[in-house]
């Protein structure tokens, strides 16, 4: 039997587990290693297939680490094999273990000599240990290495490194391209020349990036920078303002503005060497990428400026970010934990690591850290908040009330921003049967929240309207509320239940029908929804019909209190009591499907 006819068969083995693991887990799966990452000397024990199957099913879980010994022990021992070489190269580069791809680099340039990011890890090698030729040598092996962005950029900044500046910025000029491009040889044209000292150059090119896009947090930064240096702290102060107004209060925006005034009105320029220059390239690129489709280039590029520039904060919450994305939260949590206690996003990481702590079901350790944080940082309202959302995640409503009152109480004028806290503070009251402080809570959040807020407002008129309606107040208005958040959210499933269950609660079950049949179109794996429709089957005199959608409901793993009362049905079918226990589409969507 072949090589490939086995990695074959064991593909097809891989994707049958990882398709059974996904049915298991559901759509949103969260993916997890496949345990301790084995030492290389235990991988070489298996044979070579073994290897191969263990790192092709370890790479379905995104388990890069644990891939990567299996892909290089299979190298080991079946050297000239070219796939296992370079799918060995990729998965070591990709979990960030730069120091052991580099050598599986230089074995790929030997049987491709154009290998693009063989050339790249190589390059970076050669950047870190200042050998600059030599990384303009291998970014120049590259095919079309004149044509393509990250190596004119990268070649750019070697140049700085031998000393000539104006070679590195015709590098960049000389590239063509997409319109888009022109962001990029601004930006880093501006760059190159301000860590040359060529200030008035630096601050044209600087400026003309400012003015393609002034709403770029990397270009704001640098441009405010140079100019609380080549002109005035007032200049600077006013590009920080300008960026402030559409995207307010972010923490490094406001750490620059703070040190305006405490460091005698100038702030250092944002790259000084050739290496965090190509760390920044690295960076960029990899956060445009994994925006784009492209997470897996992204992986590579951002473990790459990490792996130059350490310290580079933006390439930290951008490579815990994609992980999140990746839905990888282990890997997250370790990225989180390289942050700088003195980068202005310490405490986003610190905010986000709990919160992927929580993900993995370590509440507790998430619990506490977001106590800490809070005491540490007792006026943080996005920690406060997360906290508050930990604790509504898992059900313990009142002490997320008590958690969302503390962040009111630091907020002396709510304004439109705030909406959220009275919300996510309803539904605490509303879950533990406060309903008068619930009612107020959810009026006021409707009163903050904008109309261009058409997600947020659907929910919280789902939520108000039934609520009412669940306990036959306000029946009318509380029905044209829900009407409104589906008329707002026509494809949102969870709040599309609510219409259909309200005409349940209201007795109307052929309407119930029409809207519950829409909501399982929308969200056919939910066992609520599922189980509603059974109960308005059965009130429409459709048996059958109701049974099916209740087995369905009990298959589909329900909540455990659910559980007992689904089966009953199943058993008996529904009672002539018309005023059914079920679980209420206010409990079930409307903190599921709220904005964290």
């Amino acid at each position: 039997m072949t090589f490939n006819i086995v990695l074959r068969a064991f593909a097809l083995a891989a994707g049958l587990v990882t398709a059974t693991a996904a049915m298991a887990q559901g759509r949103n799966a969260t993916f997890q290693p496949l345990g301790a990452t084995p030492t290389f000397r235990d991988a070489l024990r298996a044979s070579v297939y073994g290897n191969v199957l263990a790192a092709r099913l370890a790479a379905t879980v995104r388990d890069t680490a644990t891939a990567s010994v299996y892909w290089r022990a299979a190298l080991r021992q079946d050297p000239r094999n070219n796939e296992i070489l370079e799918r060995a190269f990729v998965t070591t580069l990709a979990d960030g273990n730069i120091d052991e791809a580099v050598p599986l680099a230089e074995r790929l340039i030997q049987i491709d000599r154009g290998h693009r990011l063989a050339r790249l890890a190589l390059a970076m090698r050669a950047m870190k240990a200042r050998q600059y030729q030599a990384a303009r040598n291998h970014l120049n092996s590259a095919p079309r290495a004149g044509a393509d962005l990250t190596s004119a950029l990268l070649v750019g900044w070697s140049q700085l490194g031998s000393g000539d500046a104006n070679a590195g910025v015709a590098a960049i000029d000389r590239l063509t391209g997409a319109d888009w491009y022109a962001l990029f040889k601004n930006f880093h044209a501006g760059l190159i020349l301000d860590a040359a000292g060529r200030r008035t150059d630096a601050g044209a090119r600087l400026q003309e990036a400012y003015k393609q896009d002034p709403t770029i947090l990397r270009i704001v930064d640098a441009y405010g920078r140079w100019a609380s240096r080549a002109k005035s702290a007032d200049e600077a102060r006013q590009i920080f303002a300008a960026y402030d107004k559409v995207i307010p209060g972010h923490p490094i925006i406001a750490d620059a503005q703070r040190r305006l005034g405490a460091d005698g009105g100038t702030l250092p320029m944002l790259v000084r060497t050739p290496q965090t220059g190509a760390a920044e390239v690295l960076y960029g690129l990899g956060s445009a990428l994994s925006r784009q489709g492209g997470e897996d280039l992204a992986l590579i590029y951002l473990q790459l400026a990490r792996w130059l520039d350490p310290q580079h904060d933006l390439a930290i919450l951008s490579l815990a970010d994609l992980y999140e994305f990746l839905k990888v939260p282990g890997r997250a949590i370790t990225v989180f934990d390289a942050m700088p206690e003195s980068s202005p996003l310490y405490r986003n990481a610190q905010i986000q690591r709990a919160l992927n702590l929580d993900q993995m079901e370590r509440t507790d350790e998430a619990r506490k850290a977001l106590q800490d944080l809070t005491a540490k940082y007792p006026n943080d309202l996005e920690a406060i908040q997360a906290l508050g959302n930990v604790l509504r995640g898992r059900k313990q409503f009142a002490e997320a009330a008590e958690a969302y009152s503390r962040a009111l109480a630091l907020i002396p004028t709510p304004t439109s921003q705030h909406w959220v806290y009275f919300y996510f503070r309803g539904i605490a009251y509303e879950r533990t049967k406060q309903w008068s402080k619930a009612e107020a809570d959810l009026k006021r959040a409707l009163e903050l929240i904008p109309e261009s807020n058409t997600r947020g407002r659907a929910q919280v008129l789902n939520y108000l309207g039934y609520s009412w309606v669940d306990q036959g107040l306000n029946l009318e208005e509380g029905l044209a509320h829900i009407r409104k958040a589906v008329e707002l959210t026509p494809e949102d499933g969870y709040i599309v239940d609510s219409l259909g269950w309200a005409y349940y609660r209201m007795g109307r079950y052929e309407e119930a029908v029409v809207e519950l049949e829409r909501a399982i179109e929308l969200r056919p794996e939910d066992p609520v929804i599922n189980d509603h429709l059974g109960d308005a089957y059965w009130r429409t005199g459709r048996q059958l019909e109701a049974q099916f959608q209740w087995n369905h409901a009990r298959d589909l793993k329900p909540e455990p209190d659910d559980l007992p009362r689904i089966l009953q049905k199943i058993a008996s079918g529904l009672s002539d009591d018309r005023d059914p226990a079920a679980r209420t589409t206010t409990g079930q969507a409307a903190p599921q499907s709220a904005p964290n």
